[in-house]
């Protein structure tokens, strides 16, 4: 089955769909506090991979990532960002999309060729920037900078979710668009520090 084929028709019924999808698989009230990979403690937590790991869920996700696109009138050749955040959108908005996908290594492999992008060659392209879970923008960023040395130019950067109004601020400071499917706002959460 195309899991393409029963998505709702328009960008607000997709997006509603996915918001429930992520409150109910996604999102979990935790017993204690937990450190989040920006080294902040909340006692949300908010897993993307488990929330979008049935096909179906992963392709209205990537469609809503292009619907973001296309309401900015913003264009890309590839997708990608750093790993493991960035993998599923990079594959999956690439297959929904017709782009070519990336991830950028932690750190290169140290042996092969020792890239820190593998996938798509990003040199003079356009780049939708993608992770799952943002708190501060860090990793995005760490991601953008590989890109920028390769030549290539982040003209759009989304995740499924904001955890805080940091990430707006960091990258309208770098000069990226940036764009969440959702904030902690939009699920009801409060915002990464200040719990």
């Amino acid at each position: 089955m195309n899991p393409l084929a029963s998505l709702p028709d328009t960008p607000a019924e997709r997006r509603t769909a996915l918001r429930s999808i992520m409150l109910e698989k996604g999102v979990s009230k935790l017993d204690a506090p937990v450190e989040l990979s920006s080294g902040a403690m909340s006692s949300y937590f908010i897993d993307g991979k488990r929330a979008l790991c049935d096909g179906a869920d992963l392709a209205l996700a990537c469609t809503c990532m292009l619907d973001l696109m296309a309401e900015r009138g913003i264009t890309a050749d590839a997708v990608g960002g750093l790993t493991l955040g960035a993998d599923q959108f990079s594959h999956g908005v690439a297959i929904v999309g017709g782009l070519e996908w990336f991830v950028v290594r932690k750190q290169p492999k140290g042996r092969g060729t020792d890239k820190f992008i593998e996938g798509a060659d990003v040199n003079q392209k356009r780049v939708l920037l993608v992770d799952d879970v943002i708190s501060t923008g860090a990793s995005s960023l760490v991601a953008d900078e590989r890109i920028r040395a390769e030549g290539g130019e982040s003209v759009l950067a989304t995740t499924l979710v904001a955890r805080s109004d940091e990430p707006a601020e960091r990258f309208a400071a770098a000069g990226i668009p940036f764009a969440p499917l959702f904030t902690y706002v939009d699920l009801g959460l409060p915002a990464v520090g200040t719990e």
